[in-house]
């Protein structure tokens, strides 16, 4: 599966309601777990780092969980391309380990 440019049209928060996503407390931990299993999460959480989106749950992160990892690796000039690169990696090991 590759990266998808069009990847909020398949997530599977599209389902839910966007008050269930921009909540604050024990609250994210259910809006995290949406994210879990989504197909796009890479692309979301790249679309949300790149663009410092400082509200609601975004490839399965918190916002201070995003404000973290950007204080972590503050010299990331594309998480889109870092995280399409690490997504493409990961892909291509799981197809070797199953060949």
């Amino acid at each position: 599966m590759s990266w998808n440019e069009m990847w909020a049209n398949v997530a599977l928060c599209q389902r839910s309601t966007p008050d269930e996503l921009f909540v604050r407390g024990a609250e994210q931990h259910k809006a995290k777990a949406v994210c879990g299993a989504c197909p796009v999460r890479a692309e979301c959480l790249a679309e949300a780092l790149d663009n410092e989106i400082e509200w609601g749950v975004w490839g399965g992160l918190t916002e201070r969980e995003r404000r973290a990892l950007l204080r972590k690796r503050p010299n990331v000039t594309s998480w889109r391309q870092l995280l399409e690169t690490a997504k493409h990696e990961h892909e291509q090991s799981l197809e070797i380990e199953t060949a």
